[in-house]
């Protein structure tokens, strides 16, 4: 009884190894569709879409002030910049790309550069590269941002560095 017992554990250790992968693929185009929505709601300013994909009890934290607050807090802060690029004030564009990402099917860290670009509807955008990290939760509706870390500037050389995902 003991071998049949073991021989069947052994059976299933690369079943399960197998599986372990499966849903990758899928989970990497959910969450680049999720960071598609974060971009496409600063372009369009459209606020209620870029609250939607964060988490209601999520937090901003920030290494270039050294603080750590509520991201609600945060949204009002950024809803004036989303309403003046709804009204063509302003414009505004957030890209990522990722030089690590960790996952599971309802978890996930990911860590790069976003590179936000403001400014004036002329030409003259500033352009902020910013080395981060985010913990997002997979919920009903989808992916959600538990914590985003803006751990530090980061320059266009190092973001040149990061394929594009």
């Amino acid at each position: 009884m003991k071998i049949l017992l073991l021989s069947w554990f052994y059976c299933l250790i690369p079943f399960c190894i197998a599986q372990s992968g499966t849903g990758t693929e899928e989970r990497i185009k959910e969450l680049n569709d999720y960071w598609a929505e974060v971009s496409r709601s600063v372009r369009e300013g459209d606020f209620q879409g870029y609250k939607a994909t964060c988490h209601k009890e999520g937090v901003l934290v920030s290494g270039t002030n050294n603080s750590s607050y509520p991201l609600s807090d945060a949204l009002v802060r950024w809803k004036k910049d989303f309403t003046a690029t709804k009204e063509g004030k302003m414009k505004a564009s957030v890209e990522f790309r990722f030089s690590k990402r960790i996952s599971d099917p309802t978890t996930a860290h990911e860590t790069g550069i976003f590179l936000y670009s403001s400014g004036d509807s002329g030409e003259n955008l500033k352009k902020e590269y910013i080395h981060f990290q985010a913990l997002l939760v997979k919920i009903k509706g989808g992916w959600k941002i538990m914590m985003e870390y803006q751990k530090s500037k980061a320059s266009q050389v190092e973001w040149n560095k990061l394929a594009v995902k």
